[in-house]
């Protein structure tokens, strides 16, 4: 029996899935992805590199504006603030669901919420490993000072 298998089975796939669910329809938009932790995501102490959470969550981010057809976004959205609570460990070659929405946009800024549940894995159960948020600002190329988001990046949001 494979390993996704073994998550049907114990019913945890419909039980990540209905938490990525459940966190998305908290925001304005939002996206998730699903991504293996790989050797290289992982530390010394043998699970997750605290920085694997921070990609995981910036591909989600990048997914969620693809999604949205809004390429402006990229290359003028700076972090100027984020947190994260790190809850469960990860571990080499375990299935990870990260979620990121969109909660609030301001004149120039966007705050988001994220979160990452480790699916079950080798007898551990479902596990939320990491909850944050971070907060953009639209700076636009060849500026050194913000300016508004755009009508068409509202929008996108906003539909």
């Amino acid at each position: 029996m494979n390993e996704s298998s073994k998550d049907e089975a114990t019913g945890s796939i419909p039980r990540v899935s209905a938490a990525v669910k459940e966190f998305l329809a908290s925001g304005l938009a939002g996206s998730a992805l699903e991504r293996h932790i790989e050797w290289v995501d992982t530390d010394a102490a043998g699970h997750q590199h605290n920085s694997v959470v921070m990609r995981f969550v910036e591909a989600a981010e990048a997914k969620l504006f693809r999604e949205l057809g809004v390429d402006e976004y990229f290359g003028s959205a700076p972090r100027v603030r984020h947190e994260i609570d790190y809850r469960a460990k990860l571990y080499f070659g375990q299935k990870v669901s990260t979620a990121v929405a969109i909660e609030h946009v301001g004149t120039s800024s966007m705050a988001f919420a994220f979160k990452v549940w480790g699916h079950p894995h080798q007898g551990r159960g479902m596990v939320l490993a990491a909850e944050g948020r971070f907060v953009t600002v639209c700076v636009p190329e060849g500026s050194e000072k913000s300016a508004p988001w755009s009508a068409a990046l509202r929008a996108a949001i906003h539909q």
